[in-house]
C-alpha cells in the first residue's frame, strides 16, 4: 500500500535563536504556491528592513518535488540549505521558512552560522502544530436521476461527502477521495453502466 498522507503546519509559527550578538529570528508558514512563498518573503523584507539577511527554504507538493534553499547573501550553504534539512528531517511539505538575520557585530563562520540558521529553523518548527493531510483525488460524476439512488449508496459506502451538487433531470456531483481508495471508487462507479465519471 502507497503512502497518500503528508505533513505541513497548520498555521504561522515563530523561533529565535541566538549567538554572539546575532539574532536570528525564525518564521515558518503554510504555504501551497511560490506566489504565496513571494508575498511572505516580501512582507518579511518590509517588516525587518533593516536586518542584513533574509534566508530561506521551501518545500511544496505532496510528493516534495518542488523546492528552493536560498542563502540572501550568507556564504554559499550555510543559510538555506540548513533551513531544509530541518524541513526535511521533519518530514513537511506546503511549509516555508524564512530566518531573518540581525549582526551582532561578531563573525560565527561557517559552521557557526549553519548550525545558527538550523538551530533557528528546528525552534520555529518546534513552536508550529503539524498536521497530517491526505492526498486526495477529485472525481466528478454525470449521471440522470434515475441512477441517484445507486451513486449515493457507493458514496456513502465509502464513507465520502459530496463537495458540490447538481440535481437535475442530468445530475452532477464532485466527490473527493483518499488516493488509496482511489481505484476502488472509479471501479465500482464504473460499474454502473448509466454513470460518466471524470478526474478532475
Amino acid at each position: 500500500m502507497f503512502d497518500d498522507t503528508y505533513y505541513t503546519i497548520a498555521g504561522p509559527a515563530e523561533g529565535l535563536y541566538k549567538e554572539k550578538g546575532s539574532k536570528f529570528l525564525a518564521f515558518a508558514f503554510p504555504v501551497r504556491t511560490p506566489e504565496e512563498v513571494k508575498g511572505h518573503l516580501e512582507r518579511l523584507r518590509k517588516e525587518y528592513f533593516d536586518a542584513r539577511h533574509h534566508c530561506y527554504a521551501y518545500i511544496l507538493g505532496p510528493t516534495k518535488d518542488a523546492y528552493r534553499a536560498n542563502d540572501d547573501g550568507e556564504p554559499s550553504g550555510t543559510g538555506g540549505r540548513p533551513i531544509y534539512g530541518q524541513l526535511l528531517s521533519a518530514d513537511l511539505t506546503d511549509t516555508l521558512i524564512v530566518v531573518v538575520r540581525y549582526f551582532g557585530g561578531v563573525l560565527l563562520g561557517a559552521s557557526g552560522l549553519a548550525n545558527a540558521y538550523k538551530t533557528a529553523a528546528r525552534d520555529a518548527i518546534d513552536h508550529a502544530e503539524i498536521v497530517e493531510k491526505t492526498i486526495d483525488v477529485l472525481y466528478r460524476l454525470y449521471f440522470e436521476y434515475a441512477a441517484m439512488n445507486d451513486v449515493m449508496r457507493i458514496i456513502k459506502d465509502f464513507g465520502l461527502v459530496p463537495t458540490n451538487q447538481d440535481f437535475n433531470l442530468d445530475c452532477r456531483l464532485d466527490v473527493s477521495v483518499r488516493q488509496s481508495q482511489s481505484n476502488r471508487l472509479y471501479d465500482a462507479v464504473a460499474q454502473l453502466r448509466t454513470v460518466k465519471i471524470e478526474v478532475l
